[in-house]
C-alpha cells in the first residue's frame, strides 16, 4: 500500500510539474513516508495537515500551491472523493445556521486579538487591502477604505450600517474622515470588545447581532449607506438572498450598499476542507452566478469590479508580518499558545490563499448595489462620460 501511494501521489504532483525531492524552489522535500499514504487517503485536507505536522516541506509555498491550481490537481479523483461527503453535506443540510455561523467566531475570530495585531495594519483590515499606489500595508489599508467611502458616496450625517465589522476599522475611518454615523455588527465577542474600545469617542455604535435579526432590531430604521465588507464569506449560498432581502429592507430608496466578498471562478457550496477545518468553518465563497441569482429582482448592480490581484500582496505583507513578530505571538499570555504547529498553519493559509488569488482561482469583487427600480442617474464611477 505505501509504494502504491507513493507511485499514486508522486504521479499526480508530476501533472503539475512537481518533482517529489526535486531542485526547483516548488519541488516539495520529504521528510516522513507518511505523507503519501495521507495524502491519498485524506485528499486536500491531508495535504495541508501533513504540512502542518512537518512531513514535507517547500522553499516556495505558494510556487508550489499554483503548480497545483495551474494543471488542475485540485479536480483529481484523490481530492474529490475526499471532499464528497461535505459536498453533499453542504447541499443537504444549512451549513450557515445561527449555530453554523457562530463556529467560524469561535475557532477563528475569537482568537486573542494580539495575535491580529501583529500582522495586520492599524485599521485592523482582515480583507483585501489594495496596492494601487501604495507601497506599505498601512498605505493599502487607507488606499482600500478610501476607495469604499467613495464608492458608498459617504458624506457629512449618513447614517451607515457596517454588517460583520470585524474590529471596527472601516466604522472608525468612515466616522473620522467621512463624519458619518456608523451602526457595525458582528457576532463575535472578541471583536466586539476590541471594536467598542477602538471607536470609543466617535458616532459610532458597535452591536452584537446575527445579520438574520436586523430587520427585527431597527424595524423603524433605515440606513443611508450599507457596507458588508468580508463576511458574507460565511453566509453561505442559501442565505444570500435572506441576506439582501435585509439590506433591501433597511436600506434607504435612494441608498447605496457596497459588497465587498472573495469570489469563486466557480459556483460551490463548500471551502476546500483544509479550509474549513483550521480557517473558516462552515464558510463558502460565492461566484458571479450564485450572487446575481440573489439579487434579481431585488437590488440594481451598478458596479462590479474586481481587484484579485491586490489580496497577494496583501497576503504577502501579512505573511511577512506574522513570521517577523512570530516571537511576540508565541508568546501571548491566554488561553490559546501559539505553537509550532500553528505558525505552519497559518503560513500555509497565507501563501496557499496568495497562490489562489495570483492564479485566478478566487478572485475580490466590489459590488456596488441600489434598491431595484429607485436608480435616479448613472451611477457616477461608470459613467464614461464623467
Amino acid at each position: 500500500m505505501s509504494r502504491l501511494a507513493k507511485k499514486l501521489v508522486t504521479d499526480l504532483l508530476a501533472q503539475g510539474g512537481i518533482t517529489v525531492d526535486g531542485p526547483n524552489p516548488w519541488d516539495l522535500q520529504v521528510h516522513d513516508e507518511r505523507f503519501f499514504n495521507r495524502v491519498l487517503t485524506g485528499g486536500s485536507l491531508a495535504f495541508g495537515e501533513s504540512y502542518m505536522d512537518g512531513d514535507w516541506d517547500v522553499s516556495q509555498l505558494d510556487a508550489l500551491i499554483r503548480c497545483i491550481i495551474r494543471t488542475k490537481v485540485t479536480g483529481s479523483a484523490i481530492v474529490t472523493l475526499n471532499r464528497f461527503w461535505l459536498d453533499l453535506k453542504s447541499r443537504l443540510v444549512n451549513l450557515q445556521t445561527r449555530k453554523g455561523s457562530l463556529a467560524i467566531a469561535e475557532t477563528h475570530y475569537n482568537l486573542d486579538h494580539h495575535l491580529y495585531q501583529q500582522f495586520l495594519g492599524p485599521y485592523n483590515q482582515y480583507t483585501c487591502c489594495f496596492f494601487n499606489q501604495a507601497k506599505t500595508l498601512e498605505e493599502a489599508e487607507v488606499e482600500k477604505l478610501e476607495m469604499i467611502c467613495n464608492k458608498l458616496q459617504l458624506k457629512p450625517g449618513d447614517k451607515v450600517l457596517d454588517i460583520g465589522c470585524g474590529w471596527g476599522g472601516f466604522a472608525r475611518y468612515a466616522a473620522q474622515t467621512r463624519n458619518c454615523q456608523v451602526t457595525g455588527i458582528s457576532i463575535s465577542k472578541e471583536q466586539i470588545a476590541y471594536a467598542r474600545k477602538y471607536t470609543a469617542g466617535l458616532p459610532v455604535d458597535i452591536v452584537e447581532s446575527d445579520y438574520r435579526d436586523l430587520h427585527k432590531l431597527y424595524a423603524s430604521r433605515h440606513f443611508d449607506k450599507v457596507a458588508i465588507i468580508g463576511m458574507i464569506e460565511h453566509v453561505g449560498y442559501k442565505n444570500y438572498r435572506h441576506l439582501f432581502e435585509i439590506v433591501h429592507q433597511l436600506l434607504h430608496d435612494d441608498g447605496i450598499f457596497l459588497l465587498h466578498t472573495i469570489g469563486n471562478s466557480a459556483s460551490t457550496t463548500v471551502v476546500d476542507p483544509w479550509i474549513e477545518k483550521y480557517i473558516f468553518r462552515n464558510s463558502m465563497v460565492p461566484s458571479m452566478a450564485q450572487l446575481a441569482k440573489s439579487a434579481e429582482d431585488l437590488l440594481a448592480i451598478q458596479d462590479w469590479e474586481n481587484y484579485g490581484h491586490y489580496y497577494a500582496p496583501t497576503l504577502a505583507a501579512w505573511y511577512r508580518n506574522f513570521n517577523e513578530n512570530w516571537e511576540n505571538i508565541r508568546n501571548i499570555e491566554g488561553s490559546q499558545r501559539f505553537d509550532e504547529r500553528f505558525r505552519r498553519m497559518f503560513n500555509y493559509y497565507f501563501l496557499a490563499c496568495k497562490a489562489g488569488f495570483e492564479t485566478e482561482h478566487i478572485y475580490l469583487w466590489h459590488l456596488v448595489m441600489t434598491k431595484q427600480s429607485m436608480g435616479k442617474d448613472v451611477y457616477p464611477r461608470v459613467n464614461l462620460l464623467s
